[in-house]
């Protein structure tokens, strides 16, 4: 279970709208076959770990963060071409809360003759999933906020178009690698306007694991036409969420570079923030990554939809013991519970890492 965990880790960020499942076959005790969900979402793993492993498949015990799937979609069910393969025994880490599965596929292997085992190694399962089970659950993306911070623990700005680099490579590496991660990034306007992001993932040999790239931007004042993410709609999509009082002409100057653009309800001047996490979730992504700034940060935070942190400071010398909480080292208020999980030196600066209790 835990190789399957990190199969499915493999494929977060590439196969929404469905979930990134890892699949492993062990048979007389020796490893046969292992398998992520491809990018897409299909052929599931399920599926690609039995193909790899052909008849070896039979009597073979399948070992999976996620139940298999019991219905038609795009594919024929999981749970039947298990039963097929003559798959003696599946062991999953969580049942599928999608309301066409729900344990039906847990019922199928049974009433088969398939032994299936559920719960094994469920944390880390749940944690490898949470996104699609919120998605599910909740019509929401599950939620990691990314901040990088001055060794005062203050907010750079950027200006001019210009965004003000704090961190070392090494930081800003490892926030490329959870934007590969992601299904979507999203920022504010203010973000956009004062420092004009591309953000891309820019690691050697995963540029084409850019997620699509999301603004909030109630009156189009900080997209514009001549921005990096305008600019590069085409290559990687961008997807501005607005309101009512946004220009026609500015919006269809956006459209015309290939930007998405969606009229919300306006709250505050801003898009409506749960009709954005709505919308997200109607369009198939489950794993959001927030960068910024702090107004977007705050809205996120007192709505409790922060589910994982990633906060990074300038320099080595770690914040005093009794900074090292979320709520202090973030400034945010209102934050959910939040433990922390990892903390190191990364190049010449610091990071923390928060799960949500």
């Amino acid at each position: 279970m835990d190789q399957a965990v990190v199969m499915a880790e493999r494929g977060l960020g590439t196969t929404a709208p469905n979930p990134s499942v890892g699949a492993v076959l062990v048979r007389d005790g020796v490893l046969i076959a292992r398998a992520t969900t491809q990018p897409g979402g299909r052929p599931h793993a399920e599926t690609v770990a039995l193909v790899a492993a052909g008849e070896a498949a039979h009597g073979a015990t399948l070992y999976a963060t996620l139940e298999p799937c019991s219905h038609y979609g795009k594919t024929p069910p999981c749970a039947d071409a298990l039963i097929a393969a003559g798959v003696a025994r599946v062991v999953i880490g969580v049942e599928d809360p999608d309301p066409r599965v729900a344990g039906r596929g847990i019922a199928k292997l049974r009433a088969a003759g398939v032994e299936a085992v559920v719960g094994i190694n469920a944390q880390a399962s749940r944690k490898v999933t949470l996104g699609h089970i919120l998605r599910v659950t909740e019509q929401r993306p599950a939620v990691l906020i990314k901040m990088a911070l001055m060794s005062d623990l203050s907010v750079p700005i950027g200006g001019g178009g210009r965004p003000r680099f704090v961190t070392g490579p090494e930081a800003r590496a490892m926030g490329h690698l959870h934007r590969a991660r992601s299904d979507a990034i999203l920022v504010g306007s203010g973000t956009v306007r004062d420092d004009d992001p591309e953000l891309t993932c820019r690691l050697p040999g995963m540029e084409n694991r850019s997620p699509r790239r999301v603004v909030l931007d109630g009156k189009l004042e900080g997209l514009s036409p001549k921005s990096k993410l305008a600019r590069t709609a085409r290559s990687v999509p961008v997807w501005v969420m607005t309101t009512n009082q946004a220009p026609s002409d500015k919006r269809a100057a956006l459209e015309d570079l290939g930007v998405r653009v969606s009229v919300l309800e306006a709250s505050s001047g801003r898009p409506n923030l749960e009709a954005v996490m709505t919308l997200l979730a109607v369009e198939g992504v489950s794993r959001l990554m927030v960068e910024g700034g702090r107004t977007t940060w705050t809205a996120f935070s007192e709505r409790q939809w922060l589910d994982e942190a990633i906060v990074f400071v300038q320099g080595s010398k770690e914040p005093p013991d009794n900074l090292v909480t979320f709520e202090r080292l973030s400034g945010l208020k209102r934050a959910p519970d939040m433990s922390i999980v990892e903390k190191g030196a990364i190049g010449t600066d610091s990071y923390f890492r928060f799960e949500r209790d």
